[in-house]
């Protein structure tokens, strides 16, 4: 009874701040960098963080889910003298954009996270202190187990990766890109069995996620609000925009995620 407390509590939480639901709008012009993507409207996507290193190198995305917990990809190898970096679009030198520097208390990585297969590529980020929610900073929802987003529908990937993959830095400013959902029998003419029932694939329309994005969001609308679909998890070396990305399934993770909040 307690854990349904627990989970109803956050629900309410994320509830009162309108979750998936920022205060400024995105604009998506569709398969227009990330790879062929578009620089995003300014804290459009509200709940995207940065996560660096001490001496401010970005090397993962993650997304805010309430104000004391962050999701993120497993291989990312998140440590808590790592940073969170919340409210940001331009992560360049001389940018006073009024950023929340957050420490993470402590890192859980999926039990079952096998980096030879990639499988349950998802880790969650507790922060040392919560994470302030305005007009810059707010939660995304977590897709339910019991959603169901099918193969066509479009949806958005969000990050500071590269725009190319031999590019010699990441872009300062935040980049989004449209991308189709695909099933996985789709998605598996061309990764074959390396596709298991806790990824889901996007993409391989023009646009694509690329190094650098890892950890951050796929979201897709649904009833006004965006969730998180998927956790940018892996794809080509190349960051070929004909070839499908894979992102790890959040509502195939969504129970261990209740868990840990509930939990702890």
């Amino acid at each position: 009874m307690a854990f349904l407390w627990i989970v109803s509590c956050l629900a309410f939480v994320s509830a009162a701040y309108g979750c998936g639901s920022p205060a400024i709008a995105p604009e998506v012009t569709g398969h227009a960098r990330i790879v062929n993507g578009e620089e995003a409207v300014p804290h459009s996507w509200p709940w995207q963080v940065s996560l660096q290193q001490s001496n401010g190198f970005h090397f993962c995305g993650g997304s805010l889910i309430n104000e004391n917990w962050v999701v993120t990809a497993a291989h990312c190898n998140v440590r808590t003298y790592h940073v969170v970096i919340a409210g940001e679009h331009d992560k360049g030198y001389g940018s006073n954009e009024n950023v929340q520097r957050l420490k993470p208390a402590r890192v859980f990585t999926h039990p079952g996270w096998n980096p030879r297969t990639i499988s349950n590529d998802i880790s969650l980020i507790k922060l040392a202190s919560p994470a302030r929610l305005g007009t810059n900073v707010s939660p995304v929802c977590l897709a339910e187990a019991t959603d169901n987003f099918p193969a066509g529908m479009t949806c958005v990937t969000s990050g500071w990766g590269l725009t190319r993959y031999n590019a010699p830095s990441t872009p300062n400013k935040l980049q989004q890109a449209s991308l189709p959902l695909m099933s996985n029998e789709q998605c598996k003419r061309t990764w074959g069995n390396q596709i298991s029932s806790v990824m889901i694939c996007a993409g391989a329309a023009g646009a694509t996620s690329c190094m650098g994005d890892s950890g951050g969001p796929l979201v897709c609308q649904m009833n006004n609000a965006w969730s998180l679909v998927g956790i940018v998890s892996w794809g080509s070396s190349r960051c070929s925009t004909s070839t499908p990305a894979v992102y790890a399934r959040v509502t195939e993770l969504r129970g261990w995620v209740d868990q840990i909040l509930a939990a702890n």
